[in-house]
């Protein structure tokens, strides 16, 4: 009998050993598909949990239902405004685990309207505890009491988008603003959609960026977390304002020619138990899986059981709902390694096949991943299905007929850590310029890669920037024009240099999280005991960038000419670089990319006039981009309206140029 060998092994000799567990893989997705089709009709119907759970209306029978999957639930009980809040005088039916009450207008029409408050009462594992029903799709919290409620909403008026969706073409590359509405606002407060619409969306439109990527959307009991431990995962974060209000945004984005990705958490849930699903019928096995398996030590959270089918649907329904109700246009799945292993990635190297695709994998995880791709996919060909992977699974990124997961991008989650240990641990002097240019270059060319430098967890209280990691307190003091500091000018020159290095090698796509362009001072500190519940360093300070005296907006200037550069020319989604020089006395490298050809200089102070490098093309160059430029807060050393002519040495053209040190430049071949 042929032995079934997938594209994914086909083109990867180095997979031929594991070729039965990619088989493995394909075949339990398939088995998988094959059954929602064949019990729900599609995979879409499939997905449509939260139009049957939770409250909807039925205009036929005029009235709201209200269901609640808890099969291990003694009783559940309806209560909220409409019934003073009396736990048990509207108890639910059960049917098969489902429990349900329908509240007729007849009766409940003047008490059960648009932002009434409710909870849910469930009687199970021995306790009565009031809770928050799981398909709630709109969560509000008491200013007075701390207390979550879940709120009806229903207005007669709903949002109507007014703008379609920008299309990408084939050779665009992806440039994307990582957002948190709460803190992109510059006063001391909890930021709005609003004041996001309004304020953010055009700084993000004239810093050249496409992509908008909005952290903490789906409601979390606990601002600090980031938004990364959810407890309502149908409901918009009430903090920032209204659902019409988020969906105004959105269209609002779009009309600006911005996409909008949702960072979407389904690697876990909160623990907590009056708020999130745990626990919610009694047992600890209905979301998520009994005892210590359930258990994630490192996230203190909750882990889901990706194999039972209300898990599946419920997460699958979560992803439609926010593209078909809110019309994200994409994704960037959060925890993807801890998803697939049942080790979360720690303490694993990753350097075998089988730690890849036998050891420890979570195979329901892998099939949920695959499911969810194909879903968002057949929703919207268009989508775009980011995950936040360390571990470099083959495959995360290949179709899943191929025997992959279907994501479009990973995360470059290597170049922001190699950049930390470097700046950390090494002089200037001893940078390794070999390993830099190996370590951007360290990636499958086939396979999507978003590049970045910084993550926003180094933004972090306890972390730092880049731009804080090279200039410290010295930031607060000594960033005035008039006020030369060469720990400042170190700073400026490195954090110039590192992004584009970055860009230019990295990845297909980028990323930047708020802020970071123009080397944001301030860390993330969110509102807590230990600070007085204050929201002085919750937030961005734009204003620093506007202030002519200072020179944050030269990194700005910095940042928007190059997006601009990498954009034109198309640079991410070009072919691989072809290194031209590696000088380790002078540290200097040389490459060329897309017929550009980038120079730097990473000595901390030999600059070399004169200094030959080799060129693939004969023929005239110019500057194209000076990162030592006095318009980006450099020292103007070169001249950019020169032009640079080429020689031939032997069969090797080659070109002589001021190499000045700690700095960038681009170079262009001036057609005849």
């Amino acid at each position: 009998m042929t032995k079934t060998i997938l594209p994914l092994v086909q083109n990867d000799s180095w997979l031929e050993p594991v070729n039965d567990a990619v088989n493995y893989r394909w075949e339990r997705y398939c088995n998988r598909l094959k059954q929602i089709e064949a019990k729900y009709g599609s995979l879409q119907n499939f997905a449509k949990a939260d139009e049957f759970l939770g409250f909807n209306y039925d205009k036929q029978r005029k009235g709201w239902w209200y269901r609640e999957w808890a099969p291990a639930a003694e009783a559940l009980y309806l209560m909220g405004d409409f019934n003073h809040w009396d736990q048990f005088s509207h108890p639910l039916f059960n049917d098969r685990g489902v429990w349900e009450i329908f509240l007729d207008d007849e009766t409940y029409a003047h008490c059960f309207v648009h932002q009434s408050l409710f909870k849910v009462v469930v009687h199970g594992g021995g306790r009565i505890l009031e809770r928050i029903p799981v398909y709630a799709k709109r969560v509000v919290q008491d200013e007075n009491t701390k207390d979550f409620s879940g709120q009806l909403w229903y207005p007669k008026k709903k949002y109507k988008f007014k703008y379609d969706t920008p299309k990408v073409l084939p050779d665009e590359a992806l440039f994307i603003y990582e957002s948190h509405v709460g803190m992109a606002q510059e006063t001391e407060s909890v930021g709005s959609y609003d004041e996001f619409r309004k304020n953010v969306l055009p700084r993000v439109v004239k810093a050249g960026y496409n992509v908008v990527q909005l952290m903490a959307i789906a409601e979390h009991p606990y601002y600090g977390s980031f938004g990364y431990h959810v407890s309502g995962f149908f409901a918009p974060s009430s903090r920032f304002g209204t659902p019409e209000e988020l969906k105004e945004l959105i269209d609002a984005a779009h009309q600006m020619g911005l996409l909008v990705i949702m960072d979407v958490v389904h690697s876990h849930t909160v623990k907590n138990v009056r708020e999130g699903l745990n626990l919610f019928d009694g047992t600890d096995y209905q979301y998520t899986h009994a005892g210590a398996r359930g258990d994630h030590p490192q996230w203190d959270s909750k882990l889901f059981d990706y194999g039972k089918e209300e898990v599946q649907k419920f997460l699958l329904s979560n992803l439609r709902y926010w593209m078909e109700e809110f019309r994200f246009d994409g994704f960037r799945f959060d925890g993807v390694t801890s998803m697939m292993y049942l080790h979360h990635g720690m303490g694993v190297d990753f350097g075998k096949p089988d730690q890849y695709f036998t050891d420890g994998v979570e195979y329901d995880a892998i099939t949920y991943l695959q499911l969810a791709n194909e879903l968002i996919h057949r929703i919207n060909p268009d989508v775009i299905s980011i995950a936040e992977d360390v571990s470099g699974m083959p495959g995360l990124c290949s179709p899943v007929e191929y025997g992959g997961l279907g994501f479009d991008f990973r995360l470059g989650m290597g170049l922001p850590d190699f950049w930390i240990k470097l700046l950390k641990d090494q002089r200037d002097e001893d940078w390794n310029i070999s390993e830099m240019f190996h370590t951007m270059t360290n990636r499958l060319f086939t396979v999507k890669t978003i590049a970045y430098c910084e993550s926003h967890d180094q933004a972090l209280v306890g972390d730092k920037t880049i731009a804080f990691r090279l200039m410290d307190k010295e930031m607060y003091f000594h960033m005035a024009k008039d006020d030369q500091n060469l720990v400042i000018d170190r700073g400026m020159a490195l954090h110039k240099m590192i992004r584009l290095f970055t860009i230019s090698l990295g990845g297909d796509a980028w990323l930047n999280f708020m802020g970071n362009e123009f080397g944001h001072p301030e860390w993330i500190d969110f509102p807590r005991e230990g600070n007085n519940w204050s929201y002085a360093h919750a937030r961005r300070q734009w204003s620093l960038t506007e202030k002519d005296y200072l020179k944050y907006h030269y990194l700005q200037d910095f940042d928007r000419a190059m997006l601009d550069l990498i954009r034109s020319k198309n640079i991410m989604t070009s072919a691989p670089p072809w290194l031209l020089l590696e000088d380790h006395d002078n540290k200097t490298l040389v490459f060329e990319r897309n017929h550009l050809v980038f120079v730097f200089n990473w000595h901390p102070y030999i600059a070399i006039p004169d200094y030959e490098i080799p060129l693939k093309q004969t023929g005239d160059y110019r500057i194209l981009l000076s990162s030592d430029d006095k318009c980006f807060g450099g020292f103007g050393r070169l001249d950019i309206g020169l032009y640079y002519p080429s020689y031939l040495e032997g069969d090797q053209p080659r070109m002589k140029i001021y190499n000045v040190n700690r700095a960038a430049l681009v170079l262009e071949r001036v057609e005849d």
